[in-house]
């Protein structure tokens, strides 16, 4: 019971902090702040590398596979998001390949 209202509490405060600024600026005719604008363009990619490296950081570059699994599925999530501009594709598609080599290095 105590996962199932966890979740169900972060989805509401999920929710409520998207629909705020539709609310705010949309029904108010407002114009959005420059800084907000900017901040909505630069945030997903500065989330996305922090996210990278954080995933990264204890791969052990001095012992065998060498980051190969990792480095492996981090092209691949490049490649396939450069080729299809699918996030879920990229992805899935870098997990199998990480997931596949680990098992077999």
């Amino acid at each position: 019971m105590q996962p199932l209202l966890t979740i169900l509490v972060v989805a509401l405060i999920t929710a409520i902090l998207r629909l705020l600024p539709v609310l705010y600026f949309g029904k108010a005719g407002r114009s959005i702040p420059s800084s907000l604008l900017y901040l909505s363009r630069v945030l997903p990619s500065a989330i996305v590398s922090l996210l990278v490296v954080y995933s990264l950081k204890s791969v052990n570059l001095q012992s065998f596979p060498y980051g190969l699994p990792e480095a492996a599925g981090v092209l691949t999530a490049v490649i396939l998001h450069q080729w299809k501009r699918n996030t879920l594709l990229s992805v899935f598609g870098a997990t199998l390949c990480y997931m596949a080599l680990i098992r077999v290095l």
